[in-house]
Parts: C-alpha cells; structure tokens; sequence
C-alpha cells in the first residue's frame, strides 16, 4: 500500500495561468508518473489545491450575484471534486482494469486550534508587494511573502480525524485505486449535537497524508514537489541536498513553515509511527523515490 500527496505543481507550476486545460494536462503528467505505482500496488492519491481554492476565492469575491462569498471550506469541496475528477479519469487510463473511486473528504479539526490566529498557509496566485497589501487592506486578507513574490495566506489547523475514513478503506478493500482528502480534507469541527460544521480554513494536505497513510497501514509514504530533495541551508551558498534522514536528523533543523516545513513535519510524523519509509522529492520521481533511489529518504 502506497501513499502519495501530489504538490500543487502537480497541477499548476508558479505563474501559469489557472486554465482548465492547462491544469489537465499537468494532470495527464502526473499520472504518467503514477501509473507504475498504480499498476503495481495499492494506491492511494491525495493532492494540494491552494492555487485552485486562491482562484474561485477571488472568483466568488468578485460575483455581483453573491450576497457574500463562499467560505473557505465550501471552496475546498468544490477543488476536491474538480480535482479529483481530473486525477480519476487519467488513472483509469493509466491503469486498466483497475477501479478507482474519488471521494470528497471531511477532517476535523479543532476549533480552539492556535493556527486560527496565526494564518500560515499559501493559497491563491501569486502577487507583487503592493498589490499584495493593497488587496489585503480592501478584503481583509493576511499577506506574506513566498519566496519572491507575495501570496494570501489562511489558517492552517492540525488535521485530527477524516471522517470519511471507514468509506476509504472499503474501496482498498475492493481493490480499487482511491482519490481522496484533497487538500488535506475539508476543515469541519464537531457540534454538541453531533454534527459537523465547515470552518474557514485549509488543512495541510501533507499532514492529512501522514494521518491518512497510517491509518491505512501504508508500506509508504511519498510526498512529491517540484524539488530534488529536502534541502539543508536552503538559500545560503552552503545550500546542500539531504539524501538520506531520520525524523530526529530532519527536527534538528529548520524549514520554511509554509513550504517544506509540512512535507518534513509529515515525513517524520509517518515513520516515527509506523517504522516505515517516508520520501520527498521530484514527482517524476516517484518510482526512484519508492525504491530509495531518488530525493530524501527519511527512515528510522
């Protein structure tokens, strides 16, 4: 059983613009990468959607139809389902024969959670300084820098539970391949009734992806970007690849909150618990990266 969380570059590389088209055909590239997995192993597929939940945000913002726009959580359903669909369609092409069922996926979270003070997490496009502030004066937003450019960022709680969990493994046990938990889950919190409300928030779809992989017993976990390897000094002149790690070599340094951070954080989370192999890398990597041949290796 292999997990796999697809980056947003998965998708969408920095600056395209967020055309259907263009978004497929990452799609179709992705799957290519994929597709050994998928003919030779349980799978289970989980992917980002900030760009994407960033452009129907300012989309539903802009919609002199709406009283208000949609809220956050609403956006993360409506990705999951765009998203999902794509990534079923070209895995039943890539593996035939094979079942593949996608569903949209609720996490819990916890209301008091200190991340709702504290936005962290990256969604939508890209923007220079001024236009960033400028738009976060007239809509309320918080801006922070991403790398060179200026990015939205939004409360990022810590995934506790998918609620959709029991459905998950009812499709691995008929064999099929499973799309889930986009974007790290639709952020809901429990009611005193018992039901469930959605919260204005994103999830990180890495740390969903290391809950999810040990709750399905997973041989593995691969988190795939658009990078070779987790980088040691990242930035400085003295910047070098880390090829090989344990969880306590990785927590011993630093990495960007927003970015690396999470992929690291859900790395060790995975092999601490289960004393299996979690991997970062390339996504035209994955087949290297599952036979260690390939990114950052993180193992006990």
């Amino acid at each position: 059983m292999i997990v796999v969380a697809l980056g947003g570059n998965a998708l969408l590389e920095r600056g395209e613009k967020p055309d259907a088209d263009i978004q497929e055909s990452h799609i179709q590239q992705a799957v290519e990468a994929l597709a050994p997995l998928a003919r030779a192993h349980d799978l289970v597929v989980t992917h980002g959607n900030g760009p994407q939940v960033g452009m129907l945000a300012l989309e539903s913002v802009r919609d002199p139809a709406l009283t208000r726009p949609y809220s956050l959580d609403v956006l993360g359903a409506q990705t999951q389902g765009m998203i999902g669909y794509w990534l079923a369609q070209a895995l039943r092409g890539a593996a035939p024969g094979r079942s593949v069922g996608c569903l949209v996926c609720q996490t819990k979270v916890d209301p008091d959670d200190p991340a709702f003070a504290d936005p962290t997490k990256f969604v939508g496009p890209v923007y220079q300084e001024k236009e960033a502030l400028d738009l976060a004066a007239e809509r309320g937003w918080v801006v922070r820098r991403d790398g060179a450019a200026w990015r939205r960022v939004v409360p990022s709680p810590e995934p506790l539970e998918l609620v959709e969990l029991p459905l998950i493994r009812v499709l691995l046990d008929s064999g099929a391949v499973v799309v889930c938990a986009g974007g790290g889950g639709i952020p809901v919190v429990g009611e005193a009734s018992g039901a469930l409300r959605g919260v204005e928030a994103v999830v990180d779809k890495d740390l969903t992806a290391a809950m999810l992989a040990r709750a399905v017993d997973a041989d593995a976990l691969l988190l795939l970007t658009d990078v070779d390897a987790v980088t040691d000094g990242f930035g400085t002149p003295d910047a070098r690849p880390i090829r090989q790690a344990t969880p306590g070599e990785l927590r011993a340094r630093s990495f960007a909150a927003g970015s690396m951070g999470p992929k690291v954080e859900a790395a060790c989370r995975f092999v601490e618990a289960t004393g299996r192999m979690a991997a970062i890398g390339r996504l035209d990597a994955a087949v290297a990266l599952l036979h260690r041949a390939a990114g950052t290796i993180v193992s006990p």
